[in-house]
């Protein structure tokens, strides 16, 4: 199998290739000049991910360094998969293009069918291409039970031009997000909100200190974490992902990119990116869990939009602790385990992210938590039936991510934030 060449230190408009490096399908081959030409109509409202020279550069390790079972599929096959992109087959809809649902042969079992989800990189040009080819290095070389499996890939051209697909596990309980701020499924049960909270970090840890390599996520928020028919979580879309700092280099300087409410504070400032920073993300994330509530929510009153800066009052007083808590929740909860899981919360949203702790760290401290069955619940609730959707859970799309101009960090974030109820682990 061909690899793809993909660096974190190219220039705006500019995408590093070589010679020898094109993107190959089963039956065309994506040269320099397409790829140059797909990149002609970039969204300008879409993030950049333009990176800085001064860390050098590094691509992912190559499917020739690693093996991979990636099928490289034709459009042909996933046209037929998908009943030719019926509306019918779509799952959602979002920045990168559509969703849709197939079926397709087990690859290891000719005799059994498949379901799988395509995502359909719809017009977005070189961004899009970068973040195509980012996620096929990433997943073609990594596995673990909390990250999704990608099935395959195909660049492929037919009388539109040139098509660009991945094809993934199909994941039918949909994202953490659908099921926390749907306003039609029943609410996720608090020990399923320990569970993925439990895998989420598993997932991360696995990146940042499972291999002989370092993967930055980058991403990480409640709808980049799907549900499997178990309720297992399992992290994905990789696509602004970046390989870590090497030769004892301390960060990797990149463009700020990212989501509203999930960004760290240091990078916002500085643009120098750490895996402490995807660390900061899942402390956002384990409130999600806890209150029910969005990062940032633009429908709820002014001084409620910011969720960390609704929280922060809460947490000084143990009496008013409970107020935090998903109301949707009901009760059905051990109020020892939300304030220890706030705790964890805290230790990640530290402002000095070398205090932050390590995402293996944090495993052990859920564990503490959750006990040895954590991993075997799975909570009875209907199938959403859908998976992969960029959609937010009320149906509409996810407006969040914006360029550094719009991230601007609250002015308490700049200071270490330790309320006194959450002392220590």
């Amino acid at each position: 199998m061909k690899c793809f060449s993909f660096s974190y230190g190219e220039k705006k408009d500019e995408f590093k290739t070589t010679k020898s490096l094109s993107v190959k399908s089963n039956t065309s081959t994506f040269t320099e000049n397409e790829m140059r030409r797909s990149g002609s109509g970039f969204n300008s409202q879409n993030i950049s991910d333009t990176s800085m020279e001064s860390v050098g550069r590094s691509s992912f390790p190559s499917f020739s360094q690693r093996s991979s079972d990636l099928k490289v599929f034709t459009f042909q096959e996933l046209k037929t998969a998908t009943k030719n992109f019926s509306r019918s087959a779509m799952l959602g809809e979002g920045g990168f293009g559509c969703v849709y649902r197939g079926l397709i042969k087990n690859p290891e079992d000719s005799t059994q069918k498949m379901d799988i989800a395509v995502k359909k990189l719809g017009g977005r040009g070189l961004q899009g291409h970068k973040e195509w080819v980012t996620e096929v290095n990433v997943l073609g070389i990594v596995e673990h039970p909390n990250l999704v499996k990608l099935v395959g890939y195909c660049a492929d051209e037919d009388e539109r031009g040139m098509q660009r697909l991945l094809i993934y596990e199909y994941m039918p309980n949909g994202s953490v997000e659908q099921q926390l701020f749907s306003r039609t499924l029943p609410p996720l049960p608090w020990v399923a909100r320990l569970k993925v909270a439990h895998q989420s970090a598993s997932g991360l840890a696995y990146l940042h200190e499972g291999m002989d390599f370092q993967i930055i996520f980058r991403d990480f928020k409640s709808s980049n974490i799907l549900l499997d028919e178990n309720w297992n979580a399992k992290l994905s879309d990789f696509g602004m992902a970046r390989l870590g700092p090497t030769d004892g280099l301390s960060h990797v300087s990149t463009a700020i990119v990212g989501t509203m409410g999930y960004a760290a504070p240091e990078y916002l400032q500085t643009g120098h990116l750490t895996y402490k920073t995807d660390v900061w993300s899942y402390g956002v994330f384990i409130y999600e869990l806890i209150t029910g509530r969005r990062a940032l929510d633009r429908h709820k009153p002014k001084s409620e939009q910011k969720l960390l800066e609704w929280v922060r009052p809460y947490l000084s007083d143990p009496k008013k602790f409970r107020l935090i808590i998903d109301p949707r929740l009901e009760g059905k909860y051990t109020l020892k385990s939300v304030q220890k899981l706030a705790i964890i919360a805290n230790r990640c949203l530290v402002k000095n992210h070398k205090s932050r702790p390590k995402m293996s760290e944090v495993v052990e401290m859920i564990n503490r938590i959750v006990g040895p069955s954590a991993g075997n619940v799975s909570p009875q609730l209907p199938l959403l039936k859908m998976s992969l959707s960029v959609e937010s859970a009320d149906g509409k799309r996810d407006s969040n991510k914006r360029s550094n101009s719009d991230l601007g960090a609250s002015s308490w974030l700049s200071r270490m934030w330790t309320p006194k109820l959450l002392r220590s682990c």
